[in-house]
Order: structure tokens, then sequence, then C-alpha cells
């Protein structure tokens, strides 16, 4: 089939030199990629990370959004779509969720489930024999893919109305973490931390949710097969109980909300394939009209859900390309005592370019988040709310600077 590229403008970061602070990284948490992809990584991107000087400079970059205290402004109406008695339109306000999970647009079976705190959760993408399957992917109303030191990435999940029996394994938290809990009111589950991260981690403005390992709902599953770090999963329903018994289990506080639509807008061209290419990691979402949602493949095998052994599926896959900046003061990994990789600070504030996948087509649109409490939402070019499909997300987080990253199919 004839295949076209697709570029969104790139973002010309530059990546510094400098000095490892704050201490060693977490041991044995970031086991290194295998040496010739991370090479070829390495090469393709133009990285390199030496040893740092004393006195650490690092480049400015966008300051973070303010603190404020959220709140839901009128937001102008959502592209407009004729409605057949089945179809669901849904505005970008609180009072269109009545019932409905908000991360999602869906029906939910027990409006208690909707008065609970969501959870993000941290799970590990790589190396592959030891991480994958994953458990929990299925049932997650969001999930943030983003890239980590070693050019191999990682999960952010985020659960709101759906309990699933298993979800692991669970890994550390990297900067990107200061942002999402922020953003979705929520709790972060995590195994740990650099002691950058961590730092940072304590100093935030939702310090008091923070769940570390020994929290009740973690458990080690006891696989002799697999290095020590990559057994770590969480009970949710005990997690989500630990939470009650600290009086923190309250219902969320969104400073913004998405549209949805079961129809899709006008102005959509078809995308029945897209692969985005993380250099050591390919992913690949190919369009099943049957079930009117995207599988994904990992690395050219399909992706599944070890709770279910079903392939992993997304109403939505967002495309975005923020500004990704080395932190010179956060080293995440340490080789004979020289900092090997420096904590990546992916820029989530603001707004930017992003590409929407929706019902077999893509959308160009613009994201946003002007406050920190606010959700990640999308305008059209008129700026008028973008619909999502009722259903989850998959949000691709991918540095501007990677070549060729995205390759739609129509």
């Amino acid at each position: 089939m004839l295949w076209r590229r697709l570029s969104l403008p790139l973002l010309l970061i530059t990546l510094l030199p400098a000095a490892c602070g704050g201490g060693a990284a977490e041991p044995g948490d970031i086991p290194p990629p295998p040496t010739d992809a991370l090479a070829t990584a390495q090469a393709e991107v133009a990285v390199t990370i030496s040893p740092v000087p004393a006195t650490p400079t690092v480049a400015p970059t966008l300051p973070p959004p303010a603190v404020v205290s959220p709140q839901v402004t009128a937001a102008p109406p959502t592209p407009e779509v004729t409605p057949t008695p089945d179809t669901i339109v849904l505005a970008a306000d609180a009072g269109a969720f009545v019932g409905r999970n908000p991360l999602t647009g869906e029906e939910v079976t027990d409006p208690a489930a909707l008065q609970r705190r969501p959870i993000a959760v941290k799970l590990s993408n790589a190396p592959a024999d030891y991480t994958r399957p994953q458990a929990g992917l299925n049932d997650a109303d969001i999930i943030f893919e983003h890239w980590t030191e070693g050019a191999v990435t990682r999960f952010t999940a985020l659960f709101y109305d759906t309990v699933p029996p298993n979800v692991g394994p669970v890994r550390s938290a990297r900067l990107i973490d200061l942002e999402l809990p922020a953003m979705y009111d929520a709790m972060l589950a995590f195994s740990g931390a650099s002691v950058g991260v961590n730092q940072r981690l304590n100093a935030s403005d939702f310090s008091d949710r923070l769940l570390r390992a020994a929290e009740p709902g973690f458990y080690r599953t006891g696989d002799t097969t697999k290095p020590f770090e990559h057994t770590l999963y969480i009970r949710l329903d005990q997690l989500w109980q630990a939470i009650e018994n600290k009086g923190l289990n309250i219902p969320p506080t969104f400073g913004t909300y998405n549209a949805f639509t079961e129809v899709p807008p006008e102005g959509g061209s078809p995308a029945s394939k897209v692969l985005i290419d993380y250099k050591t990691e390919k992913v690949e979402w190919v369009w099943d009209e049957e079930i009117g949602k995207f599988r994904r493949w990992m690395d050219f095998e399909e992706h599944v859900d070890a709770n279910t052994e079903e392939q992993v599926t997304a109403a939505n896959v967002i495309f975005l390309t923020p500004y990704h900046v080395n932190d010179a003061n956060i080293c995440e990994q340490i080789n004979n005592g020289v900092c090997a990789a420096l904590s990546i600070e992916i820029q989530l504030w603001g707004s930017g370019p992003a590409i929407v996948f929706r019902d077999g087509q893509q959308f160009d649109v613009t994201w946003h988040r002007e406050g920190r409490n606010d959700q990640l939402t999308f305008t059209d070019a008129e700026g008028n709310p973008f619909p999502l499909q009722i259903g989850n997300t998959w949000v691709q987080l991918v540095p501007g600077y990677l070549p060729n990253s995205l390759t739609v199919e129509p």
C-alpha cells in the first residue's frame, strides 16, 4: 500500500551535557536497552551525555503553568454534529457528564465509582521480555506513553471507574509525573524514583497523594524468571481502600473537560494504520472497523493485556510532540560513577499542534493545557472544542527531534 508521511513542526531542543545532581539513581531501576539499538538511536538523534562540570548550566525552558484553583469556565460550542435518536454528543462541560466518566464519556454502571479519586499508575514497557504483556491496559481510561532515558518508553495509566484485577509491572516515576496527577486530580502509584525526581515529587502540590510500594495493595508476584524490579503489581481495589483510609478518596475536581461525540466531525482524512517510531521501539495502531477501535502492535507483535490476553485497543490515539529537555540537575542512570542519562522534562503545558486519530480518520488539532489543573484538551482550526470518540485514549508523547517519527497509511 502507498504510505504517506506526516510531520508536525519539529521543535529543536538543545540538549545540554551537564552534571548529575541529587545523588545516585534507584538501584537496578533502569535496565539499559540492547546495546546496538541504543547506539543506533543515539546516533540518529545525535544526543551525547558527558560527565558533568561542577556547576551545570541549564538552557531556558518554558515556565510551568501557574498553580491555580480549578474552575470550569464557559467553553466555546462543540463542533456541530447532526444528531440522530441514537447519537451521543457530550459538550466540554461538567454538566454533560452526569452518570458518565468525564475521562472517556462512557456511561458508568455504578455512579458511586465517580465519587472516588482517579489513580495514575506508572508502568514499565522495556525490556519486552520482562515487562510485556502488561496487566490492566485495556481498563485504563487514558494512557500516556512517553520517551525516557535509554531511548525506551514508559507508561502512565489513569484508572477511574474500572477496577482490573491486577495492574503492572509498576516502575519508577519520571519528571512527566509531576504534571499528570495535577491534570487529573489523581493519586500517583509508583515503585520509587531517582533522588532528584523524588525530591520534586515530595515538594509538589500533590505530595500527599503519592503511593509507594509499601502501601496496601502493592504486591510482588514472586516470579523468579524476571529481575526483582519487574515483579511489582497492584490490586486497585485494595489501593482504593487504602486511599479511603487516608481520607483522600474524594471525587476529583477537573479544571477543564473534553467534548465527546459518537459521530466523527467533518474534515478528517483516512487513517487505517498509524506507525509511531520511537527508534528503539515501534508502535503501530491499525483501525478495525468491526470493533470501531484501533488495535495496537508493539515492535511488530500484537500488544495484549495480560489480564485478558486480548489485544490492546483504543477509541482515540493522539500524537503530540511537546518540548523534551534534559534536566542537567537530575541523573537517572549512573555507570561507573559517571552520569550516563539525564532525566527528561516533557513540557506538557501551554499549547501546540497535535493529531487525533478516531474512527479510522485523522484530524489536525491544537492541544491545550493553560492551567496546572487543566486536563489535556483539544480545539479545531476555528478554536472550537474538538470532540474525542467515546471510549479510552492513548496519548503518544514523542520528541520533536526524532526524525520521521509518524507514518500514516490511508
